[in-house]
């Protein structure tokens, strides 16, 4: 799927998680109006696309967060200031033959 508008978010926080903590794994948190632009909701999956990387992260919509930002957990290769994207995966298109 490729969204038409799909304007970048900065990375406004960043929270790392220690082996043993109860709540960990890539996570990205962002305003519900910025969500529903994505067609994003709360505890789906979305690509974060940085500079360095792509990771799948799980959402939760959280309106404490600026508006153009977002806060990520666990997701390397990222840091605070940074431009990334978010962008829902494409599930219904089945893969392509010749690239198998």
């Amino acid at each position: 799927m490729t969204p038409l508008f799909n304007p970048p978010l900065q990375v406004v926080g960043f929270m790392g998680t220690r082996r043993g903590d109860p709540d960990r794994g890539p996570q990205v948190r962002l305003r519900g109006d910025e969500a529903a632009l994505r067609m994003l909701s709360d505890g789906e999956m979305a690509w974060v696309q940085g500079p360095r990387r792509q990771e799948l992260a799980t959402v939760i919509i959280d309106n404490a967060v600026p508006k153009g930002g977002v806060v990520v957990r666990d997701i390397s290769g990222l840091a605070v200031s940074e431009i990334v994207r978010l962008q829902k995966p494409d599930l219904d298109t089945p893969p392509r033959k010749d690239l198998v």
